[in-house]
């Protein structure tokens, strides 16, 4: 954070750190723990059709695992 974002070692790095950046405060914001969002993101990914991507986004699937631990329980 803060100055340290500053020195990425080359503009593409500081491209790749700031959309990981974004991803994880966007996850934070919609109260969703990054580390496990992220985790079952990337495990699902290559198994989603396209017009289906959306359902990823942290909004969609903090929705989908309440609908999915309440079905569970």
């Amino acid at each position: 954070g803060r100055k340290a974002w500053l020195f990425a070692g080359s503009d593409r790095g500081g491209e790749r750190a700031a959309a990981m950046y974004s991803l994880i405060v966007t996850a934070r914001l919609n109260d969703v723990d990054p580390h496990v969002w992220l985790a079952d993101v990337l495990a699902r990914i290559n198994d989603i059709p396209n017009p289906r991507l959306h359902e990823l986004l942290p909004w969609h699937w903090k929705a989908h695992q309440q609908v999915h631990n309440t079905i569970a329980a």
